[in-house]
């Protein structure tokens, strides 16, 4: 009776094809889209304003509605910066609810998305696919 020489490195080459096949399956977020894209909070209950997000991705289903356990929400730029701990005007919690600073007028930048990993823990961090919308604040 023979026995295969192969062993453990064949089962090591076998797992790591499945795992490498696998990555090619997982979906991708393309883009997303925040609603409403402007808002004045003097029309909200309490100046706070309920934003919510939908992603458009590479595999169905799509589009979908993102949770904060799915993405990041910030205050921040246009660029998808965000602001860290530079007061901007306003601040949104992790559900999407913004509300303006105490005697701040004028316009924040609300944005959503994929945060990519910052050096500084209190510094800005950047979406690289992000939606943003506007929260006017009287």
């Amino acid at each position: 009776m023979r026995t295969s020489t192969c062993g453990p490195i064949c089962a090591l080459l076998f797992v790591t094809s499945l795992l490498t096949a696998g990555c090619g399956s997982s979906r991708q977020l393309q883009s997303v889209a925040l609603s409403p894209a402007t808002a004045n909070a003097h029309d909200f209950a309490n100046g706070q304003v309920p934003f919510s997000a939908t992603g458009t991705f590479s595999k169905p289903p799509s589009p979908q509605r993102l949770t904060g356990s799915d993405i990041t929400w910030c205050v921040g730029s246009s660029a998808g910066h965000c602001a860290g701990n530079i007061n901007l005007g306003a601040t949104v919690d992790s559900n999407g609810v913004a509300k303006c600073v105490p005697n701040f007028s004028g316009v924040a930048t609300i944005l959503a998305g994929k945060a990519t990993p910052s050096i500084n823990p209190d510094g800005e961090s950047t979406l690289s696919v992000f939606g943003k919308a506007q929260l006017t604040c009287p």
